[in-house]
């Protein structure tokens, strides 16, 4: 079992920046492809960034050059450092563990986080 739970959430305007963190405990971080899905009400969850054990990444295209995903493995952490935020940017965002391929859909990932609100304002 794995155990994830987010932080950095919270409320921020248009333009601004947020870094959104992940704790990864009772696995070491370095076995799992990691993953940042968000979910805005009444939408579906959809991806937004994944990065393997050694580092490749993905970014949605809603994303690209705005958004940025990395990993501690020394110290169980991964971030999600969100940059030029837009109002379409809000949602519930979730990290997520998998023992899988980094670019797998969500339903490949076989840990889960509960979520952190990112709200932007216009």
């Amino acid at each position: 079992q794995a155990q994830l739970v987010e932080s950095g959430g919270g409320l921020v305007q248009a333009g601004g920046s947020l870094r959104l963190s992940c704790a990864a405990s009772g696995r070491t971080l370095g076995n799992f492809a990691m993953a940042w899905f968000r979910q805005a009400p009444g939408k579906e969850r959809e991806f937004v960034a994944s990065i393997s054990r050694d580092g490749s990444r993905i970014n949605a295209d809603s994303v690209k050059g705005r958004f940025t995903i990395s990993r501690d493995n020394t110290k169980n952490w991964v971030y999600l450092q969100m940059n030029s935020l837009k109002p379409e940017d809000t949602a519930v965002y979730f990290c997520a563990a998998t023992w899988g391929y980094y670019g797998g859909p969500s339903s490949s990932y076989d840990y889960w986080g509960q979520g952190t609100q990112v709200t932007v304002s216009s």
